[in-house]
């Protein structure tokens, strides 16, 4: 039976285990099954998904990353921050400025230590993509501010890709919001056949927005950082928000940045605790 060392982390509370499978331990085509039994709470280590460590020939290291029920995602805010900080302080890339391969392409990761520990990291999340086929979403051209019926409701939404599919909708009062009951309805809309990631948005003023987040594979989730870089390039794109503009999640806070046409984000990635598991 393999025995399988892992960290449990979490960027403000959405959390994964990372696995270093750089030796091949652990086959690729397993890797979504492995995944999902480990992320079951309660039954085992409990996670909203993992993040693979990889060798890489085009960046320092390689990160793949599946969701609870298995699927592999393109990339994470939440999870490249806590992938960073986990191969800097293994040793594994042990620099300021880390480039990570995803599935999403090569990402830039700047780490901020204090006494050799990474309390913060900052990510260039590339250029927001607003083009349909692109992200996807059905059709051609944009979708911003277009109405998508759901049951018996309508909605307002701005799609966005940063890497992974969005869907942005600006609600009076999120916190009373039904999350819930419209997050996987919209999720497993006909409009999006890759399925897609659903952020309910309070505008607060033109530096603040607030956000909970119903992911695609997971479900709500306490954070979600490529919903809040999307979530700030849709609000920007419609004339609400500056930059920088800070996104007050479930879990915490991330400061985004809009530089020329890239997202930046900086938000913090915590070590939970490590262990080893028997599969």
């Amino acid at each position: 039976m393999d025995r399988i060392s892992f960290w449990k982390m979490h960027g403000l509370g959405n959390d994964f285990i990372v696995i270093d499978n750089r030796n091949g331990q652990l086959p690729e085509k397993d890797l979504g099954k492995i995944t999902e039994k480990l992320c079951k709470r309660y039954f085992s280590i409990g996670a909203d998904g993992s993040l693979i460590l990889c060798n890489s020939e085009v960046a320092d290291v390689k990160m793949r990353i599946f969701n609870a029920d298995g699927t592999e995602a393109e990339t994470s805010g939440n999870g490249i921050r806590c992938f960073a900080k986990y191969c800097y302080e293994k040793g594994v890339a042990k620099k300021k400025e880390i480039k990570i391969e995803t599935l999403a392409g090569v990402k830039t990761v700047w780490v901020e230590t204090d006494k050799g520990k990474v309390s913060q990291v900052m990510v260039d999340m590339g250029e927001p993509v607003f083009d349909k086929p692109r992200i996807p979403v059905v059709g051609d051209g944009t979708c911003v501010n277009e109405d998508l019926n759901v049951d018996d409701a309508s909605f307002k939404v701005t799609c966005v890709s940063v890497g992974n599919p969005h869907c942005i909708i600006f609600v009076e009062d999120v916190n009373s919001f039904p999350v819930g009951t419209y997050g996987p309805k919209i999720e497993t809309h006909k409009m999006f056949p890759a399925r897609i990631n659903v952020e309910f948005v309070q505008y607060l003023n033109r530096k603040e927005l607030k956000m909970r987040v119903w992911e695609r594979g997971v479900g709500e989730t306490m954070a979600c950082g490529t919903g809040a870089c999307a979530s700030v390039a849709a609000a920007n794109l419609l004339g609400k928000v500056d930059s920088p503009c800070t996104v007050h999640l479930l879990g915490g806070d991330l400061k985004i940045q809009l530089k020329d046409k890239n997202i930046l984000m900086t938000g913090p990635a915590e070590k939970a605790f490590e262990g080893v598991v028997e599969l």
